[in-house]
């Protein structure tokens, strides 16, 4: 399913265990790692040594990237480097590109400790990724690859069949249970007004009830659950404690419109604060 995984890294310790867990992907899928690091043209980094004028960002970035092709050697994971100067997320988006990568991996943490949870580097490598971002949250290194439990929320769009189909094959990997999960959102509902509920929970049941189909027919076991709770990631995250899960496949867009990015959305709020890597899979807006 990978072939060429894009990894941006900025050396920080974070970074590193998000690598490990790459590795083992890569290790899996006989992937390439195109090791990245980023010189971030926002922050002066020229500076005179003697008579040379150096780039310290672009100096320390050799270090980093070397550092990692060596770890990726001693796993058997065949790995290219580069340092390229720019803004981070749009100088990511651009190599993954340009690689044709087919997934991008990176930790939601860096050298600043925790991102802003509004305008993070994760989330704008999201929103703007032509291709699935596994976001790795500190700690997901202790997640077991291949997964035994992969969650899928949908709402029946385009966006969630999207993920559920890229969710398939990684599951394929070591036959995981599949979840899919519809969530009601009863936070704009007035109180009792059951009539609502029941219309959204056959929905849900629908929308369930045709992931289940789908994955049974690749093969794989299948779990369907409707939460009820107060906004979807709620649901989603009280669901990945529950029977606990090691990955979670989300669409970014979903049937709020085609049009809106992460910015506010489920699968944003879902990235910020799910204990587990969580997968996000983009949807062409003629989809």
């Amino acid at each position: 399913m990978f072939d060429r995984i894009c990894v941006p890294t900025d050396g920080s310790d974070a970074a590193a265990a998000a690598f490990d867990h790459v590795l083992a992907i890569a290790a899996d899928h006989g992937a390439t790692v195109h090791v990245l690091h980023v010189a971030d043209t926002t922050r002066d980094s020229v500076t005179r040594i003697g008579g040379d004028v150096v780039d310290v960002l672009e100096t320390e970035g050799e270090s980093i990237v070397e550092a990692a092709a060596a770890r990726a050697a001693e796993r058997g994971v065949d790995a290219e480097t580069a340092v390229e100067q720019g803004g981070v997320p749009e100088t990511v988006v651009d190599y993954a590109d340009r690689t044709d990568a087919d997934l991008v991996a990176m930790s939601t943490r860096g050298r600043q400790g925790v991102e802003r949870l509004v305008g993070s580097t994760t989330e704008r490598v999201v929103r703007r990724s032509p291709v699935p971002v596994l976001a790795l949250r500190p700690g997901d290194e202790a997640v077991p690859y291949p997964y035994e439990d992969v969650l899928v929320p949908t709402d029946g769009s385009p966006a969630a069949t999207a993920a559920l189909d890229r969710a398939l094959p990684v599951a394929e990997r070591a036959g995981a249970t599949v979840h899919v999960l519809s969530v009601v959102d009863t936070g704009g509902i007035g109180v009792g007004d059951h009539v609502e509920v029941d219309v959204l929970s056959e929905y849900a049941d629908d929308a369930v009830a045709a992931g289940v189909e789908r994955v049974e027919a690749a093969g794989l076991e299948a779990v369907g659950a409707v939460e009820v709770a107060s906004s979807p990631p709620r649901g989603i995250l009280s669901y990945v404690d529950d029977p606990g899960v090691d990955l979670v496949a989300m669409g970014t867009h979903g049937r709020t419109g085609v049009g809106r990015y992460l910015l506010g959305s489920v699968a944003e709020r879902t990235l910020r604060s799910a204990p587990v890597p969580v997968l996000t899979v983009p949807v062409r807006d003629e989809e």
